[in-house]
């Protein structure tokens, strides 16, 4: 594979690559804190996912880690540090900015995990649009055992997952296994750990085979709808579409369909 690196002045914290093909891979680089979202590997995320908006050939983004954990959310020592009020709400405010940045991509955010997802590693798993896990990982939203509900993170997890199910796990603490965490709807697939990058490629060819325009366009539609009522679902679903429509690549596809033959993208 064809996979050249792109600047990595700030992304100490992450490994960025970028292949041929437009799928950028990040991946968590901090194994010895379990890849812990403290300020700095925060920081990098932010600047690798401004990094893929302004690629207008970006595809997909793959989001995986090194170590044993995936995530361990965020890092409590450099928080324990801090006493300020001001201090803690920039710090949720940058995490919530990532979030909103991985929803806002034009391009499909996949969440690979090897390994344990919790609290705010958990809310990122939640916050990608489609999630492979090994049969390895687990997950937890367990600040309630710090005596810290995971707020942020209940966020994406309800829209996940059933409420019940969701506050559950707040409540609790208690974590689940990656088939559980498919059963509620957490990730798309779970598979062994040795198969995990192969079960993401087919995942990741399938995005590449079909349009970018529609892709992207369904994407915003998709996050938009869910917040809204379902009579103006509707309308701004068939505004969607219709635009769609109008477009090149959908013109070529239905072409395709009637003529009974592969579109030609």
């Amino acid at each position: 594979m064809n996979v050249s690196p792109l600047p990595t002045d700030v992304l100490l914290p992450l490994i960025h690559t970028r292949d041929a093909r437009g799928v950028h891979y990040l991946v968590l680089n901090q194994p010895a804190s379990f890849n812990a979202l403290g300020e700095d590997m925060l920081a990098a995320l932010q600047f690798a996912l401004d990094a893929v908006l302004l690629d207008a050939s970006a595809r997909v983004v793959v989001l995986s880690a090194r170590g044993k954990a995936f995530c361990a959310g965020h890092n409590l020592k450099e928080m324990r540090a801090k006493n300020e009020l001001a201090d803690y709400q920039k710090l949720f405010a940058q995490c919530s900015r990532l979030m909103l940045g991985i929803q806002n991509l034009p391009v499909p955010v996949i969440a690979q995990v090897q390994g344990l997802a919790t609290a705010a590693g958990c809310q990122l798993v939640a916050q990608c649009d489609l999630a492979v896990a090994a049969h390895s990982a687990s997950f937890g939203v367990n600040g309630i055992d710090v005596g810290l509900f995971c707020a942020t993170p209940s966020v994406p997890l309800v829209r996940n997952m059933l409420p019940k199910q969701a506050m559950e796990m707040l409540l609790t603490g208690e974590f689940i296994t990656a088939t559980e965490a498919k059963n509620r709807g957490l990730v798309n697939r779970v598979v062994p750990l040795d198969k995990l990058d192969a079960e993401v490629e087919n995942m990741v060819q399938a995005i590449l085979s079909k349009p970018r325009e529609a892709i992207a366009m369904g994407k915003a539609l998709f996050y938009k709808q869910c917040e809204t009522g379902i009579e103006a679902a509707y309308q701004l679903a068939g505004q969607t579409m219709a635009c769609n429509l109008m477009h090149p690549a959908a013109q070529e596809g239905v072409q395709a369909f009637i003529e009974k033959r592969s579109p030609r993208w």
